[in-house]
């Protein structure tokens, strides 16, 4: 049986071994392969004529970064696809984000590419090159197919549905205007961007628990606990996200001078970002706890934080940095989570001073009803989810296009965007045009977050002079990226948002 080619690392490495020991050569090919196709086929046939055997090692499911939904066929399927072929002598599946491991573990003769992998410049990735330097420091060399190219996840898009009709008929439609390369270069272009972002510290904390059901001497739910995990959430994911596109980020935020968990953010900060911290003694750094089921579902959340106005000193001297810095920034990105660092002082000097300003101010449990995005002024790009636009035109019921079109006059805001979860979003210029997108998200693990990475990339999209539509586009990729992502765990990644388009628009 054909399954039973499919081995492990350890064993293909050992087969390699066998092979070289007995005088053959060994070739390696390594791919996600969701789609076995006739361009694979070819390519693996051209690579087995190349050695006297062929061995393969396929991305496993984690690794694929190719955006929600993919890879279509798990890992364990796609194995099955490629051990099925006679050109073959063995499969493994690689559990890691490229195929270093494997050629340090293999240390085939020839590493075999498709002709699309030779110029190094179109690797999104960069991991060509390091595929490249592991094959070479073990003798080897790599060798380029010249066979018939196609595209996995172009036949996925088209024949198996991967996207709802409306995706679709959106990506149809965008894609007439902007190809994916155009849009990547739009992004990278934002790496000449000096960038501040401004709002709290958070950490944020999942404490993860398994149900044991009700309590046998009350009405109380009870749950085992199994671990806890810390992620450098608020400003400080904000800035992270930030710093994966723009080349100099600047966070300031503040921290308490007790309790401040700042070796934590620090260690957790994109080395590109230069942090400026205020201390406060009256309040520790914001903790918010939440226990979460094995589902990431939230059972309750706990607040560690003083929402107090902050000291009047410690205030002063915010107020004076900003207005001594603001003018060096192209973009200056606010998420105002509302639990008391940002004051109406430090509100006016950003709105006075910033080049481009971009804001959320958001609504959670900690601030219902007290804190809306109407405490700014002026505000170049407003980005909120519909019940925070509502709350803060004090409208339940109207329609999003001329509440928000309403509100933008009011703050003086060129462009305004409105997150609706599973109905998508909606962006308007200053002309009132309408833009409208699906969610492009197939999978959900964790909601948390993904208002913050749309923040961040469709308003540095906007402070770049992209095309409303572009940054709308960027955005809500992002968005839909975040939503795999449990928490803060990890930044929106440059390369992953590029693979994203890329499958996108294919």
């Amino acid at each position: 049986m054909s399954t039973s080619k499919i081995v492990s690392i350890e064993q293909l490495a050992q087969r390699s071994a066998e092979l070289k020991a007995a005088g053959k050569t060994v070739a390696l090919c390594h791919g996600t392969f969701d789609l076995l196709h006739i361009g694979h086929i070819r390519h693996l046939q051209a690579a087995a004529r190349e050695a006297d055997a062929l061995l393969v090692s396929v991305t496993a499911d984690e690794y694929v970064n190719k955006g929600p939904g993919r890879p279509v066929f798990n890992q364990y399927l796609r194995a099955e696809n490629i051990a099925a072929l006679a050109c073959v002598d063995s499969v493994a599946i690689n559990h890691a984000v490229t195929a270093v491991n494997v050629l340090d573990a293999v240390k085939p003769d020839l590493y075999v590419k498709g002709s699309d992998y030779k110029s190094t410049s179109d690797d999104l990735t960069g991991n060509i090159q390091h595929e490249r330097d592991a094959v070479e420091r073990h003798g080897g060399k790599v060798f380029f197919t010249d066979e018939l190219t196609s595209s996995s996840t172009r036949l996925l898009n088209e024949y198996f549905e991967v996207f709802s009709p409306e995706i679709s008929a959106y990506l149809d439609e965008f894609k007439e205007r902007i190809s994916a390369n155009a849009m990547i270069d739009q992004l990278k272009r934002l790496q000449g961007l000096n960038v501040l972002v401004v709002g709290e510290a958070i950490v944020d904390e999942y404490h993860y628990t398994s149900a044991l059901g009700q309590s046998g001497k009350g009405n109380v739910f009870s749950v085992k606990y199994n671990d806890y995990e810390r992620f450098a959430g608020g400003a400080i994911a904000v800035a992270n996200h930030v710093a994966e596109f723009a080349g100099n980020v600047t966070l300031l935020s503040g921290l308490g001078a007790t309790k401040s968990h700042e070796d934590f953010i620090r260690t957790n900060l994109n080395p590109n970002i230069d942090p400026v911290f205020f201390f406060s003694q009256d309040r520790p750094t914001i903790v918010k706890r939440r226990y979460v089921d094995a589902d990431i579902a939230k059972l309750f959340e706990v607040y560690f934080y003083n929402d107090a106005p902050l000291p009047v000193e410690i205030n002063r001297k915010i107020v004076a940095w900003l207005e001594r810095h603001l003018g060096d920034f192209d973009v200056v990105i606010v998420p105002d989570f509302g639990n008391g660092f940002i004051s109406g002082d430090m509100v006016a000097a950003l709105c006075a001073g910033a080049k481009f300003l971009a804001v959320n101010a958001q609504v959670n449990s900690g601030n219902r009803g007290y804190h809306l995005i109407t405490r700014y002024p002026r505000a170049n790009f407003l980005s909120m989810n519909e019940p925070e636009l509502r709350l803060a035109v004090h409208d339940r019921g109207g329609a999003i296009e001329e509440l928000a079109g309403q509100l933008a006059d009011r703050l003086a805001a060129s462009h305004i965007a409105i997150t609706r979860g599973t109905k998508g979003a909606l962006l308007l210029d200053q002309a009132k045009t309408q833009y409208k997108i699906p969610a492009l998200s197939s999978k959900v693990v964790d909601r948390i977050g993904a208002g913050d990475a749309f923040l961040s990339v469709a308003g540095l999209c906007l402070g770049a002079g992209l095309a409303p539509d572009a940054a709308l586009f960027a955005g809500s990729a992002a968005a839909a990226l975040d939503v795999q992502i449990v928490c803060n765990r990890e930044p929106v990644r440059a390369v992953a948002l590029f693979k994203y388009i890329t499958t996108l628009l294919k």
